[in-house]
């Protein structure tokens, strides 16, 4: 009887564990960000947001969210007749709202970190990855908007490979690398890649700490 497992029980089975770890990051999140203690930070390290630009967009669904459970609740209990079905939805809509207010918390307490050994570029509690200003070739402000809302996305720019990480659509600063450079994604490791591009709200702020490695 063989062990091997078959492509479609391995990918079912990365797809769980990242959706696992995904349940509990933004549990952490919610908890860390409730506790309202100061970021982590070593001297030197400046941390630059990039929930400002999502952030109407979350507080619109998180709103929606809490004013839909009494609507459904409402709705469920005067249709349905089974009554278990009542705590069903109950228990999903209150799920919901707290996902939603988990990703706000995720995205608020892990900042991009621009510090004295490098550059430490999140998204959320799922992408943490450190380029060190040894590998940084130039760091420059430029906004673009990307067709795709995917956060993690990767392209071809002539001969050069470009990492995406993208916020609302959007990135606003360019890191160009000195080589070709690997990173670790939840989903494995990327190809090298050339460029890394990625949004904070203060793009200016971010090439003012970038120490010398900033574009004209």
């Amino acid at each position: 009887m063989s062990d091997t497992k078959t492509p479609t029980t391995a990918g079912t089975g990365s797809l769980l564990r990242r959706a696992a770890a995904t349940e509990g990051a933004m549990w952490r999140s919610m908890y860390l960000w409730a506790r309202r203690r100061p970021l982590a930070l070593a001297p030197g390290d400046d941390p630059f947001g990039y929930l400002g630009v999502v952030k109407p967009i979350l507080g619109i669904f998180i709103g929606l969210s809490a004013v839909e459970i009494p609507i459904f609740d409402l709705i469920v209990s005067n249709v349905v007749p089974w009554r278990p079905a009542r705590w069903i939805v109950l228990a999903l809509g209150v799920w919901g709202l707290l996902w939603m207010i988990g990703l706000f918390a995720s995205m608020k307490i892990h900042p991009h970190v621009v510090g004295d050994a490098g550059i430490r570029v999140r998204l959320s509690a799922g992408i943490d990855i450190f380029v060190p200003w040894a590998d940084v070739e130039a760091v420059s402000k430029r906004y673009r908007s990307l067709p795709s809302s995917r956060s993690v996305q990767v392209e071809e720019d002539g001969d050069r490979r470009v990492l995406h990480l993208v916020v609302g659509s959007q990135t606003s600063v360019d890191i160009r690398l000195r080589r070709p450079t690997t990173f670790v994604l939840p989903k494995g490791q990327t190809e090298p890649v050339d460029e890394l591009r990625l949004y904070a709200d203060d793009p200016d702020g971010f090439l003012r700490s970038s120490r010398g490695t900033s574009a004209a």
